[in-house]
């Protein structure tokens, strides 16, 4: 059985695209966009060094966790910290999955045979 990770990557407004770009180009076959707002406290961006925008975009990407490495890596290379979008991405481990076809997920050539149900004589 497979196992899956949900990578997210939160950026600043109007980087989703540039995500999922450099997701598709590590495997990723698709994600889910969310807008979000950030908050930070002032001493906290001085601190670090960083300005906070408000205006912020979530990517949720579901992969198998076999390609979660790369996916991580090149989002970093592509949208991170030191970049106009401020990425930060993490991955959390999925225990079960629902809703997907098997296409999504599975090359055709691994795919099941997914037999009818019989219909109830009722």
């Amino acid at each position: 059985m497979k196992k899956f990770e949900v990578i997210f990557c939160i950026v600043n407004a109007g980087f989703s695209e540039e995500v999922m770009e450099a997701a598709r180009n590590a495997g990723a076959r698709g994600g889910t966009v969310m807008h979000a707002r950030g908050t930070a406290n002032p001493q906290a961006e001085k601190m670090f060094g960083v300005s906070v925008q408000a205006n912020k975009e979530i990517v949720m990407i579901l992969v198998e966790d076999s390609i979660k490495e790369g996916i991580l890596h090149a989002l970093y290379g592509a949208v991170g910290q030191k970049s106009k979008a401020q990425g930060i991405a993490f991955s959390m481990p999925v225990e079960d999955v629902v809703g997907l076809s098997a296409k999504a997920i599975v090359p055709q050539e691994e795919q099941p045979t997914v037999q009818p149900a019989e219909e109830d004589p009722q």
